[in-house]
């Protein structure tokens, strides 16, 4: 992804990283073990928390101007912890 970002462009890179080859990994490891009804639930709660992961990319494009790597990982983390539970109370609660 370095390479990409840095020969070719950063809007590329962003693009890879923002695929959802994990989700996919784990939505076909859910449904051989648990079946597709088990994998349509995981999917609509992966939705709702994919909102406090948009907070999360938000976050830290917006701290990285103002702190450091690791400051600004730290408060987009803590952003996506509160998303986390904000998103939990209000649909599943």
């Amino acid at each position: 992804m370095t390479l990409i970002v840095q020969h070719i462009d950063p809007k590329y890179g962003g693009i890879l990283a923002a695929a959802p080859i994990t989700t996919t990994i784990a939505f076909l490891f859910t449904t051989f073990e648990s079946g597709q009804d088990v994998t349509r639930e995981l999917t609509l709660g992966s939705f709702y928390f994919a909102i406090p992961t948009l907070a999360f990319i938000l976050a830290l494009y917006i701290l990285l101007g103002h702190v450091s790597f690791l400051m600004g990982i730290a408060g987009a983390y803590l952003i996506w912890l509160i998303g986390i539970v904000i998103i939990h109370r209000i649909v599943f609660m």
